[in-house]
């Protein structure tokens, strides 16, 4: 395999292609398509810059099945990277099947019409994407996707089984804007807003939004206020290991955008129903979007680091007592820009997209069927991880914490 096709090019896209193009012997051809073929070449003009490296623009209007097959052949791709919205999952997994190539993504399908993060329609192409011989990867972002590898990890390595599972997203950094976003504005207030939900011994636990709160001293970060969330890898970590009691994905937040949040939603601006404008209907949320900050273009003003990983508790592969591992990446905002121009947020949902595409394209992932990254073998992933510029660490703590 030498062809890739990376479909969205916002900051994601960028980090992606970029790290793609530091590898020529993986990534041959690179093809970066979008609705917005301006920024397609944008990036384009960034990456050659950078990497003295061309990579393929394209346009992709309708982002439809017609439409995307015809640039799969037209370009001889032979994985398709889906960093575009959500909602374009299931016609990208459709396009890929009809023209029988193998898919990844970052983030789970999800309705344009509804609040609702689930794995169940990207589950049901398991026996189309195995009959295809075709393979589908999802969630390979860093959470879901590192933070879920990190999790077999410690299973493979460290521990039996996984008995507590806590999942940690700190963004430490600082763009000086009242208030953005640190990704996609529309993904990211409807999963801030959304119910919260953890898995806790065979069940879900819903609770208001951003209604339990714990401060944690992050590494190299400090004290963070977290707040429990629902994510997607929740709903695959209990499936794929039943073991698990409780899984639990926290999140940090300033106050600022806890208060410009909280009053956004009252006044009816995170809604996702269509709404009469001057004769006009439209979409609150994506409304808002529009007039927020791009966090795309906010990498040379942000300052400060990420720190995400697991807190995970399960049985000694010793078989003696139980034992606590926190296995996490730090993240520099300034260092992922002078690299790749673009801020740590993007940067480590990029670079794992790219790790993950390495994998199916040198045949280390390439099993047909539709998989999450927590069931396929974690450690050529890994090693890549110290190597391409998110490196781990993993410590032993004196039991799980009390949050």
């Amino acid at each position: 395999m030498e062809k890739v096709l990376v479909v969205g090019a916002g900051g994601v896209g960028s980090v992606s292609v970029t790290k793609m193009a530091m590898h020529p012997e993986i990534f041959k051809e690179i093809t970066l398509a979008s609705r917005t073929v301006s920024k397609c070449e944008e990036i384009a003009a960034n990456v050659k810059e950078r990497t003295g490296v061309t990579i393929r623009t394209a346009q992709l209007d309708a982002m439809n099945v017609a439409d995307t097959v015809a640039l799969i052949k037209e370009t001889g791709a032979e994985l398709l990277v889906n960093l575009a919205l959500p909602y374009q999952d299931l016609v990208l997994m459709d396009a890929c099947l009809e023209a029988g190539i193998h898919y990844l993504d970052t983030a789970n399908y999800e309705p344009e019409d509804e609040a609702k993060f689930e794995y169940k329609w990207q589950w049901a192409y398991q026996e189309r994407f195995k009959e295809a011989g075709l393979t589908a990867i999802l969630g390979a972002g860093f959470d879901p996707g590192v933070t879920s590898i990190m999790a077999t990890w410690v299973r493979k390595h460290k521990l039996e089984g996984i008995r507590l599972i806590d999942v940690l997203d700190c963004n430490g950094g600082d763009n000086g804007k009242p208030f953005a976003t640190n990704f996609n504005p529309e993904i990211n207030i409807r999963e801030v807003t959304a119910p919260a939900r953890h898995w806790e011994n065979g069940a879900w636990v819903e609770s208001p939004a951003m209604t339990h709160k714990y401060e944690f001293d992050f590494p190299a970060v400090g004290k963070k206020n977290m707040y429990l969330m629902y994510h997607e890898e929740l709903e695959s970590l209990s499936t794929h290991f039943p073991e698990i009691e409780r899984a639990r994905f926290w999140m940090t937040f300033g106050d600022a955008y806890i208060n410009h949040v909280t009053v956004l939603q009252n006044v009816g601006m995170t809604g996702i129903e269509p709404v009469m404008h001057n004769g006009q209907e439209i979409i609150p949320l994506q409304f808002l979007k529009t007039v927020l900050p791009d966090p795309s273009e906010l990498g040379e003003l942000t300052k400060g680091k990420t720190c995400i990983g697991d807190i995970i508790t399960g049985p000694a592969k010793d078989g003696g007592a139980e034992k606590t591992y926190y296995i996490y990446n730090i993240c520099d905002h300034e260092e992922c820009y002078a690299e790749v121009g673009s801020q740590a947020v993007a940067y480590t949902t990029g670079v794992p997209a790219m790790i993950g595409a390495a994998m199916v394209m040198n045949g280390t992932w390439r099993e047909p069927g539709v998989w999450n990254t927590e069931q396929l073998d974690p450690d050529a992933f890994m090693d890549m991880l110290n190597t391409d510029g998110l490196p781990w660490q993993v410590v032993e703590l004196e039991g799980h914490p009390e949050f």
